[in-house]
Order: structure tokens, then C-alpha cells, then sequence
């Protein structure tokens, strides 16, 4: 293969790691509020910042005065672990897999709650048949698999009439996807994905199923105190009034608030989802027009828009990582290479931060790196 000369201009923000995210256009450490900074998450400033973060999180998603939004520890894996302890056991359960984010949350029915739930699985590229879900058991779900480039495609296969609880990992599809929230009983995600805030802290929001499950059921297990969320049989009505389970990072805070003023900026959700959409097309633009590329998802309906996972011709993981390397080092491509359990590959992050000039720019290094790996 002739050696491709090295393209002359770079992504201005080469960052498409699939989380930690970019950070929004224009995010600079400087432009953060810092008034909330070393006071205490208790004291009425704190508490004022952290009920911000919930009011523009409802604003900008558009959740229903029906649910109820709260900051957790733990990131998306604390959300939802605190979702399953404190939910679980009360009927049958079902859990859907086809990335590893799905299959760790059959670990933790399996192995760690020691329920015994049918698990509905797909391999790497497909979804499975959302068709054989039985709606009278509680169902466990990613809404977009991080993992595996796919989600998916409404929420029209959740039953309006269920008796069961849906539980929906949402942490890479939520600021992307309008989410049908009279389908979702509980939903969880952490700031680090679309919003490109920083890690560590989850998000769960609650229906009212949801709160009646907690207020009317007491799980065999122990809970630790950070899953807690019922007191004295009553919901705790302050985790979701910005009364934190424990510490929060106040600077985490104050970022995801600059990123969810952003989002307003561009008119909320819909410009957030335009952003992503252009991404992703952009990116289907170069994987089109290039033979050794494809995407791992192969049905267009249910191929996600933000976590695009891509496979190349011949690669295996050594090929990968090369590949990757060679377009890290040249300033080029950030974290592109695919997660460690997926099929060898490369992911690019096209969430709303990202800019579409900036993916529309990989195309030539893409082409620049595959030519130096095939020599």
C-alpha cells in the first residue's frame, strides 16, 4: 500500500473518548462558578447548586413533575446498582444483554442478589428479541449499548400496561434521545457521557411505580447506606431536593451546571440531539466511502448515535491499538479504540459536545493510520 502523506490540519478538539466525554465548545475551567466552592453540600448555597443541577436536568430533558430526579454516588454503576438493591426481588425478573454494561448487570442478579432471572441475550452488533419480554416481571435494560454501538429503537416495545418495573441504564443515550418517560420507572446515568461533566456521581430518576415499589417493599439483603433511599418506610423526599446521600463533589457540580446552561443555550433538547445527529452522520459519511470500514451495528434503526463502535478490516486487537496510537500521538484522535470486552474495533464518541467539523476531520487520518498500519 502506498504510504498516505500525514493530512495537514487536525480536529481542533480531537477529543471522542466515549467517557469521560469532550467537554462542551467553549468549557473552560475559569468560567466555572466557584462561590459553592469549600462551603459545606449542606449549607444553603450547596444545597441551592445541587437543586440547580436537578431543575435544569428536568428542564432541559423535559422529565415530568410525575418523576423524581436525584444525585447519587457511584456514577451511572451506583445509580443503577441502587436501583436493583433496593427494587429487586419483589416478582421475576428479566435482564437483556448484547454489550458488557448489560451483562454486568445479569452479574449482579445473578451472582450477587442471587435472584434467578431469564436473560435475553445478543451478540455484539444485534439487539435481542425485544418482542419475548414478559412485562409481568421487572426488566433491566441499557437504552444504548456503550459497548456495542447499539440501542434500542423507541420505546414502543415497553408495555404501557406492565405490571413489572422497567429499568433503564440510559447513561450514553440520555441528552441524545427524546426518552419516553411514561415507559421508564427508573433511569439512570452519570454526567460524564453526552453532557461531557465529569465522573463519580449518578443520576436516578424515579416514576411513580418506582417510589410506590420502594414505600411498599423491603428487600431480603442488606443495603449499605449509600443505596438507602427509603426512611422510616417513607421515601427520603431530600435525596431529590438536593440533599445529597453523602459528599458530592461541589466542582462536579458547578461543571454539570455550565454544561446543562450550555444545553439551554442551544434550546435544550432538541438542539442537543441535532448535535448528535450530525455527528453521527458525518461519521456514517466517512464509514460509507471507505471499504475497510463498517459499523459493528449493522441495522441503521437501531445503531447508536453517540457511541459509534466501528470494525476494521483484519484487525485484531494489536492492529487496534497501533492504530489508535498512531492517531493519539499525532494529536489527531483521543481514546478511539474499542472497549476491552467488544469485538477488536475502534468507538468515536459523536455526542452533543463533540463538534461535526471535528469528525468530518478524523476522515482523512483515519485514512492516514490505516495506511501506515497495512505496511
Amino acid at each position: 500500500m502506498t504510504e498516505l502523506p500525514r493530512p495537514d490540519a487536525t480536529p481542533a478538539r480531537p477529543h471522542f473518548s466515549s467517557g469521560p466525554c469532550a467537554k462542551p465548545p467553549g468549557w473552560d475551567a475559569a468560567r466555572l462558578a466557584t462561590e459553592s466552592l469549600g462551603r459545606s453540600h449542606r449549607s444553603k448555597i450547596g444545597k441551592a447548586r445541587l437543586q440547580r443541577a436537578i431543575d435544569l436536568t428536568r428542564e432541559v430533558l423535559g422529565v415530568p413533575d410525575t418523576h423524581r430526579i436525584g444525585i447519587v454516588p457511584g456514577s451511572d454503576t451506583g445509580a443503577f446498582e441502587m436501583a436493583m438493591w433496593t427494587m429487586l426481588g419483589a416478582r421475576g425478573v428479566t435482564t437483556l444483554a448484547w454489550e458488557s454494561f448489560g451483562e454486568g448487570w445479569v452479574t449482579d442478579a445473578v451472582k450477587q442478589l442471587k435472584l434467578d432471572p431469564v436473560i435475553l441475550r445478543a451478540d455484539y452488533g444485534s439487539l435481542p428479541d425485544l418482542g419475548a419480554v414478559d412485562w409481568d416481571t421487572d426488566v433491566l435494560f441499557t437504552w444504548n449499548g456503550t459497548t456495542s454501538g447499539v440501542r434500542v429503537p423507541d420505546g414502543e416495545w415497553i408495555d404501557a400496561n406492565r405490571a413489572g418495573l422497567s429499568f433503564c441504564d440510559a447513561t450514553s443515550a440520555v441528552f441524545a434521545y427524546d426518552l419516553p418517560w411514561d415507559k421508564l420507572d427508573v433511569t439512570t446515568f452519570s454526567w460524564q457521557k453526552v453532557l461531557g461533566g465529569e465522573g463519580a456521581h449518578g443520576v436516578i430518576i424515579l416514576g411513580p411505580r418506582a417510589v410506590e415499589r420502594l414505600e411498599s417493599y423491603t428487600p431480603a439483603w442488606p443495603l449499605p447506606k449509600v443505596f438507602r433511599l427509603v426512611s422510616k418506610g417513607a421515601l427520603a423526599e431530600g435525596v431529590f431536593k438536593g440533599e445529597t446521600i453523602n459528599t458530592p463533589s461541589m466542582l462536579a457540580v458547578e461543571d454539570v451546571i455550565f454544561a446543562l446552561e450550555w444545553a439551554q443555550s442551544l434550546g435544550g433538547l432538541s438542539g442537543l440531539m441535532a448535535r448528535s445527529d450530525a455527528n453521527a452522520a458525518a461519521l456514517d459519511n466517512i464509514v460509507r466511502e471507505r471499504s475497510w470500514l463498517r459499523h459493528l451495528a449493522a441495522d441503521p434503526a437501531t445503531r447508536s448515535k453517540t457511541s459509534v463502535c466501528l470494525l476494521v478490516e483484519g484487525a485484531d486487537e494489536a492492529l487496534i491499538k497501533k492504530f489508535a496510537g498512531l492517531l493519539e500521538a499525532e494529536h489527531a484522535a483521543y481514546d478511539i479504540a474499542g472497549y476491552r470486552d467488544a469485538p477488536p474495533g475502534l468507538r468515536i464518541w459523536c455526542g452533543a459536545t463533540v463538534d461535526t467539523a471535528d469528525v468530518e476531520a478524523l476522515g482523512p487520518w483515519l485514512d492516514w493510520a490505516w495506511a501506515q498500519v497495512k505496511q
